[in-house]
């Protein structure tokens, strides 16, 4: 016995994207050795503790901690993680032509379309294994019972919350996404019981969507949030929360990784809506197919 408290059982989200998850919430120099280790996970896997430090610019006792903190014993376990992270990478993307890297300046358009393709492949596929289904069922239940679902999204998270309010109608639900912060704060404010709130944001930092889910909350509604960072601002307002697992890189950071993974967890959502009321979901999913398409013109 080291008189240690025990360490906690490992991630259950794939590694890299536990760290993304969690890099907000670290302090500076764990942060920074976040940084060193997604920078290059493969050679990050390969050096000792007293080397992970020294290429953060920091001390083993942080690099302790970070580990801790990810929830392992020892750095051997981080080390052979990363090491099955990234195999598991390579099987998955082993069709697609392209390193891993970030989209670089020079690169040609075959490069862009296939880093592309191997980083939109893993966001889709970290998120798919990270989706808690018992969260989601939550999702379902509370929006499929719901009078009323406002959504809100700024940025790149506005695509995907007019993407899901688009869905929702579709299928007769009374949905509504807002255009600007102040709209849906005020809408938020006289939400009430038996409404919903989802809010969007990858970071979960974003402070006019915080508040939309604090006012919605506070009126009375059911809060989702759809997030990548655990133990964000926006997680402590939301009585469900939906994880994604998104793959931002500095050169397409917010704009790509978070929308795929953000609108693959609205797809399952939308899917879950539509099996809770099967048959009146598909008929109004038919009705609404009819209605735009091409008519014949009488003169």
């Amino acid at each position: 016995m080291t008189g240690e408290p025990e360490a906690p059982p490992p991630p259950s989200r794939p590694i890299l994207s536990a760290i993304r998850g969690a890099i907000g919430s670290m302090p500076p120099a764990e942060a920074r050795l976040a940084e060193t280790l997604l920078a290059d996970p493969n050679g990050f896997a390969a050096l000792s503790i007293n080397e992970a430090a020294a290429s953060a610019g920091t001390s083993t006792t942080t690099v302790v901690r970070f580990y801790r903190r990810l929830g392992y014993a020892h750095f051997k376990d981080l080390k052979l993680d990363l090491a099955q992270e990234a195999l598991r990478a390579r099987l998955l993307t082993r069709d697609l032509p392209a390193e891993a890297s970030d989209v670089a300046r020079d690169d040609t358009l075959e490069q862009v379309v296939a880093k592309v393709a191997r980083d939109e492949t893993l966001s889709i596929s970290d998120t798919a294994a990270l989706i808690d289904t018992g969260a989601l069922a939550r999702a379902v239940s509370a929006i499929s019972s719901a009078s009323r679902i406002d959504i809100f999204g700024v940025g790149a998270s506005a695509v995907v919350s007019i993407d899901l309010q688009r869905k929702l109608s579709r299928i007769g639900l009374t949905a509504i996404t807002w255009p600007d912060a102040h709209t849906a704060w005020t809408s938020a404010a006289i939400l009430g019981a038996g409404t919903v709130a989802v809010a969007i944001s990858h970071s979960g930092q974003t402070m006019d969507t915080i508040e939309f889910l604090r006012l919605a909350r506070a009126a009375g509604a059911a809060t989702i949030a759809i997030t990548n960072v655990t133990d964000s601002p926006l997680t402590h307002e939301a009585d469900v929360v939906l994880y994604t697992a998104a793959r931002e890189t500095a050169f397409r950071s917010g704009a790509l990784g978070s929308r795929i993974a953000q609108l693959m967890v609205v797809d399952c959502l939308f899917i879950g809506v539509v099996q809770a009321d099967y048959s009146s979901a598909v008929a109004a999913i038919r009705s609404t197919y009819e209605a735009v398409q091409p008519r014949a013109v009488h003169g």
